[in-house]
């Protein structure tokens, strides 16, 4: 869906509906699994982590799949806009962010590796700063012309489900670390890392 917002097309749109729905379903039996896994092998120790982790991420990913579901539904009345709007340029510099950010926490959770994790985690605060400078600069444009208001809203709301996918990435790499090495950092307790 980031690609429609760029492409401004409602079948890409569509796609990610599609794939949005299949995230859902997957969620849920993943979720299933790692519960019967809980019930029926009792993990303890690293197996638990592991199984509690793994939901953490599961989580984290299908909240993702919420975000790709509003870009998409965005970038359909984005679509309809015939003049040039103001964002587009924003919208593609975050998503190459979030994008990297994601594609790496998952190649983390794959390897788990507890070190790259840390290291994406470092990139959240950029992402936080290009967000918050996207924003200020819309809603300049939006004080200078005030016909592009209900436009640029739609903008918005596509850098904020951005923002927040990388928040998700955040959290998948939070999680990472609990499994790899026994320890929650989750709301910035990376001085657990030190105990």
């Amino acid at each position: 869906s980031i690609n429609a917002s760029f492409t401004r097309t409602a079948s890409a749109s569509s796609e990610s509906r599609v794939s949005i729905a299949l995230t859902d379903k997957m969620e849920v039996e993943l979720e299933q699994d790692c519960t019967q896994i809980i019930a029926l092998r009792a993990p303890t120790a690293v197996d638990l982590r592991s199984v509690l982790g793994t939901m953490r991420c599961v989580g984290g990913l299908e909240w993702v799949g919420d975000e790709a579901k509003k870009i998409a539904n965005m970038t359909i009345k984005l679509e309809d806009e015939t003049s040039k709007i103001k964002g587009y340029k924003e919208i593609r510099h975050l998503s190459k962010g979030v994008t990297k950010m994601l594609r790496e926490a998952i190649d983390s959770f794959a390897r788990m590796d507890a070190d790259g994790a840390l290291e994406i985690l470092e990139q959240d605060d950029e992402i936080d700063t290009d967000y918050a400078t996207a924003i200020r600069e819309l809603i300049t444009y939006m004080m200078e012309d005030p016909r592009s208001i209900s436009r640029s809203i739609n903008i918005l709301w596509v850098l904020r489900s951005l923002e927040r996918v990388g928040d998700h990435a955040k959290n998948i790499c939070e999680a990472i670390v609990y499994i790899a090495r026994g320890k929650d950092i989750r709301h910035g307790n990376i001085a657990n890392l030190e105990d």
